[in-house]
């Protein structure tokens, strides 16, 4: 493998119903830092059926070129003409670093792809920068420069592991939604669009799509949310929640929670922040009951206020937290929210 021929930051921008996914405006952000230590450009892959018209907004969020590799077989997701599509792109324009969400699809995706272009991807990132590695030199071994160094948790988060694929290119990632942010959107801006089809025999081993249900759900994305109030263990039941619910409603905030809860059965999946839930970067996040534990402040550390309530002064969560308060939740809550209800009404 000569890496010198490989060139380039690209993305995979995902995208369901012809509506691109957050994901990929974040990717692309992180891509232009990496880039520009790099000197090069970011080129995002863009891959459906009738999705030309959405390249102009992956320009609008800093990509410099877009790959359009449209098709009939690209309408909904499927992993054997999606992987097809996309080694076919790595293959023809040799990136020498790729990016992929960590989303249901880009977890699918991206080893397939890695696979079937002989490289190695490192899963579930949360830090990407360029740097040597070996990040220390070590005697009779070179340093090479200018790799990608992507970080992400080990061993069930109790560890940081820095890795890199010096031998092999493209780098791959898939990056956590939520960890990268974006660039300022630039209203307007048009994209330089080249197409590519590497065209599609379907055989034995496409899916056949029957039927897609879409599941109806009232629950807001936390990882959408401006203020969220987050209980754990501590909580001590689901009903208690009540109390969260409405010390959020007070605020026009989200309930969310910890890996604790879910696996109680208290809340559903879909409102778990952590390094196996979602991570959030809200204005304000109160962490209510929650010791604190690695997995969970991995996927919070980024919100701009973070408020701790908890009885154990000793909780790791108090670490992080910008404001304390040390006690009974059951008493701290209701004194709180009547306390916002009349400055509210106040005005």
């Amino acid at each position: 493998m000569n890496l010198d021929e490989y060139k380039g930051v690209y993305v995979f921008a995902q995208q369901v119903d012809n509506v691109i996914n957050s994901i990929a405006f974040e990717l692309i952000g992180k891509g232009k830092d990496l880039a520009e230590a790099l000197g090069t450009e970011v080129t995002a892959v863009l891959v459906g059926s009738n999705v030309e018209s959405l390249a102009d907004e992956l320009a609008e969020y800093g990509a410099d070129r877009v790959i359009v590799v449209d098709d009939p077989e690209l309408k909904e997701y499927r992993t054997e003409p999606y992987a097809h599509a996309l080694a076919s792109v790595v293959n023809q324009y040799k990136p020498e670093i790729l990016l992929v969400g960590a989303t249901a699809i880009g977890r699918d995706l991206g080893p397939r792809v890695s696979a079937r272009v002989h490289t190695g991807l490192t899963a579930d990132c949360t830090q990407l920068e360029i740097g040597d590695f070996p990040i220390n030199p070590l005697p009779g071994k070179e340093q090479k420069h200018n790799q990608l160094l992507m970080t992400r948790p080990a061993f069930g988060g109790n560890t940081i592991a820095t890795i890199a694929c010096p031998d092999f290119r493209p780098q791959m990632a898939t990056v956590r939604p939520g960890v990268m942010q974006k660039r300022e959107k630039k209203a307007g801006v048009k994209a330089n669009v080249e197409k590519f089809n590497p065209g599609f025999t379907p055989d034995s081993k496409y899916v056949e799509i029957l039927e897609i249900v879409k599941a109806v759900t009232d629950t807001v994305d936390i990882m959408d949310a401006k203020i969220l109030v987050s209980g754990g263990r501590g909580v001590g039941s689901a009903e208690n929640f009540k109390l969260l619910e409405e010390l959020a409603e007070v605020l026009g905030g989200t309930v969310s929670c910890s890996r604790a809860v879910v696996d109680a059965g208290w809340k559903s999946k879909e409102l778990q922040v952590g390094q196996t839930g979602k991570t959030v970067r809200p204005h304000v996040y109160f962490a209510v009951g929650i010791s604190g534990a690695i997995q969970h402040i991995a996927g919070m550390e980024e919100a701009d206020i973070i408020v701790a309530i908890n009885k154990d002064e000793t909780a790791p969560i108090f670490s992080v937290a910008d404001y304390g308060l040390v006690g009974d939740l059951n008493k701290i809550l209701p004194v709180l929210t009547e306390q916002l209800k009349a400055a509210k009404a106040a005005g």
